[in-house]
């Protein structure tokens, strides 16, 4: 009953944007021609885009005699670029095959949907409760989706800006409904994802449900303007929806797409839960295994850059996965941190002599301290903390004495405005003047991963290359246990 529901809702919407009549006529191709008389030389009324549906009232010669409920206007066009429906139900298996073709065929996005209105209002209610129902609907969100991609994407010619703009209208009129976002300084169009929320409440096959979840899940189709309660509420529900896919039935491409979004999803979560001081360690390890799952031979080279983006989502918060110490080391500085009424927390550099109450630094801090990654250098005079100030971003603290006392330098993934990326400390160099660091980012267009190595009084940068093993410091000093954790040699 309530998947009968679902469509019978669905084919509501459809059929209030058709014209209430018995003979239809879906529009073909761009830019036909609505014409006062049967002539080619007649001046065109007005133009009709694919997908439009209009009523056929009668025929002579080549042409149709149609009228256009939307612009409440008639006229003439030709009998060839229309495909005459009766919305039958004997015609319904007929208009599943030519939108299981024009599914594949980029660029007829609203002829496509056009179709699937047609086979909604065609179809009795058995079959759309069955397999035809729901490949349909895959279908369907599959062709609004791309329309949505490539609006986002936008068009130069001013004659393809007009053609979208006309194939959004299209959509639109069928019950199609999209939302538009602004990143980076730009519009996105997104597709609400309606035909696709029907495809998971119906019995669908893990392809089909893949699909689904992935466009439903869209990280760049997430208003920039939730508070952090509602961000929290709606990755719990990316999460949900990522849960009803079993990636174990998946073909490889489809498998490694569904565990990279479940990755970054739980690195999201991890981090939310451990801001509202929650248990996020099972969060972490969900992210971390998703990932491990990952079959980089299936890669296509369009996933290589997802692939990336959710390492670095990651390994942003992949210190919630490790218990942070117990205990005050019995020599050497230690970090103390302490939970201020702002909301901040304050990170306190202490030792054994003069302990919290007189800490050697202090530094504070609206972001997440991760105390597990503490890290004292041999000598006891450098420290490294990994701090994380927002889900997708995790700097590296760095507490280093001089002869004035200690200084604590912040060292950001990357130069850029924080968006995603880790920094990370990579191991120690004798002598208590170098460290090594791994930093991968992404920012301004382009992505970098570097290993450096480092000057510890001024952070300033030795040598660094694009992969560790070209650098004799990091063959020789790379510490063990971040050779073992980190994602940055995936």
């Amino acid at each position: 009953m309530k998947r009968a529901a679902l469509i019978a809702g669905l084919a509501a919407t459809f059929a209030s944007a058709v014209a209430p009549a018995a003979d239809l006529a879906i529009v073909l191709q761009d830019e036909v021609a609505l014409r006062p008389a049967p002539r080619n030389g007649s001046r065109p009324n007005t133009v009709l885009w694919q997908g439009e549906t209009v009523e056929v009232r009668g025929e002579r010669l080549e042409y149709l005699q149609v009228y256009d409920y939307r612009r409440e206007r008639g006229g003439y066009v030709r009998a060839s670029q229309v495909r005459r429906v009766a919305l039958q139900p004997g015609e319904a298996p007929e208009l599943l095959a030519v939108l299981r073709f024009l599914r594949d065929r980029p660029g007829s996005e609203a002829l496509g949907i056009g179709f699937a209105a047609a086979y909604i209002e065609a179809a009795p209610a058995e079959v759309l409760n069955g397999p035809a129902g729901t490949e349909a609907l895959d279908a369907l969100g599959t062709l609004a989706e791309r329309l949505a991609r490539r609006a986002s994407a936008g068009a130069s010619p001013k004659a393809a800006q007009a053609a979208l703009s006309a194939h959004l209208d299209v959509a639109a009129r069928h019950g199609v409904q999209f939302t538009s976002y602004e990143r980076d300084g730009r519009m996105r169009i997104c597709y609400d994802g309606m035909a696709f929320r029907r495809v998971l409440a119906m019995p669908s096959t893990p392809e089909q449900r893949a699909r689904a979840a992935l466009a439903l899940t869209r990280p760049d189709c997430i208003s920039g303007d939730l508070s952090p309660a509602e961000r929290r509420r709606l990755d719990e529900w990316r999460a949900e929806v990522l849960d009803k896919v079993d990636e174990a039935r998946l073909p490889g491409i489809l498998k490694n797409r569904v565990l990279m979004r479940r990755a970054a999803v739980w690195s999201s979560l991890a981090y939310q839960r451990a801001r509202q001081g929650e248990d996020s360690a099972s969060a972490a390890e969900r992210a971390l295994n998703a990932l491990a799952g990952v079959h980089k031979a299936d890669l296509t080279e369009a996933d290589l850059a997802l692939y990336s983006e959710a390492a670095m989502r990651v390994s942003a918060s992949r210190w919630a996965a490790v218990a942070p110490p117990k205990g005050v080391p019995e020599k050497g500085p230690y970090i103390v941190t302490v939970a201020e009424e702002t909301g901040e927390t304050c990170v306190l550099l202490a030792d054994a002599k003069k302990g919290p109450s007189n800490p050697l630094a202090k530094r504070c801090t609206y972001g997440l301290v991760w105390t597990a990654s503490e890290t004292l250098n041999r000598e006891g005079t450098a420290l490294a903390l990994a701090v994380q100030p927002t889900e997708s971003w995790r700097e590296m603290w760095i507490f280093h004495k001089a002869k004035a006392g200690w200084t604590i330098r912040v060292l950001p993934p990357a130069s850029t405005t924080p968006n995603v990326g880790y920094a990370e400390f990579a191991g120690w160099v004798p002598g208590g003047r170098q460290m090594l660091v791994a930093r991968e980012a992404i920012g301004g267009g382009k992505q970098t991963r570097t290993f450096e190595l480092l000057r510890l009084d001024t952070l300033a940068r030795v040598s660094h290359a694009a992969e560790p093993g070209t650098l004799a410091a990091f063959r020789r000093w790379q510490d063990p246990s971040w050779k073992g954790q980190t994602l940055g040699l995936r």
